[in-house]
């Protein structure tokens, strides 16, 4: 594989990877929605770790959830997934440094490098797996609250942070796939040169003259 799209790949998974350290402390996972309300004194906004609220003069007051237990199961869900997903990217981002052909940190072995370069590919997929799943999961709560109309509870609208997490996702699996393909980059072919065959000529009387290697193809023996 061209080094470019290596390179190209590795950065993908790297922003990829960035974005998902920016996604998990994001408080706006959630925001109250105003629909329906003619007067809104205050927006609740809510991540996976803490609830925040903001009155009309511009006053935050966050508060933590008190307790994992008691959590939706979804919630407790989504941060095992983007822990999950954050650890398999800085594994990826190590791989993948190491891998790729202009980098001198594995060698000059192109299989083995190709097979390292595959490797963090496999763990970027992975974490935009997890990252898909964790913000796709917790989105698909807030629309199913949102429209369902015996559910007493405050509505939420889709926050900020998850449309971070959906673009991360999407560039760790760009990035995963081309890092991936790039495990057969090292491969190499086995050539088969044609026979070469050092012999003797003679021209007449006179001692043999010697003649360097002979180039002969298969055909030539019977």
């Amino acid at each position: 594989m061209d080094p470019i799209v290596e390179v190209v790949a590795v950065v993908l998974g790297f922003v990829g990877w960035v974005m998902v350290g920016v996604c998990i402390p994001h408080r706006h996972w959630r925001t109250s929605t105003v629909d329906g309300s003619v007067i809104t004194t205050s927006t609740i906004y809510e991540n996976l770790w803490m609830s925040c609220a903001t009155d009309s003069t511009g006053v935050h007051n966050c508060r933590e959830f008190p307790s994992l237990l008691a959590l939706s199961g979804y919630v407790q869900a989504s941060r095992a997934l983007m822990i999950t997903s954050i650890v398999l990217g800085t594994f990826g981002l190590l791989a993948g440094l190491i891998g790729i052909q202009c980098s001198k940190a594995g060698g000059d072995n192109l299989v083995l490098k190709g097979r390292i370069a595959g490797t963090g590919g496999v763990f970027f997929l992975l974490q935009g797996l997890c990252t898909m799943v964790a913000v796709s999961w917790y989105a698909f709560n807030i629309t199913q609250e949102f429209f369902d109309p015996f559910y007493p509870g405050i509505r939420y609208e889709i926050g900020e942070g998850l449309y971070i997490g959906w673009c991360s996702s999407v560039l760790a699996l760009a990035g995963g796939a081309c890092l991936t393909c790039s495990c057969r980059a090292g491969a190499t072919e086995e050539k088969y040169t044609p026979y070469q065959v050092r012999g003797t000529v003679y021209s007449g009387p006179g001692p043999a003259r010697s003649v360097g290697a002979s180039t002969y193809g298969r055909n030539a023996y019977v």
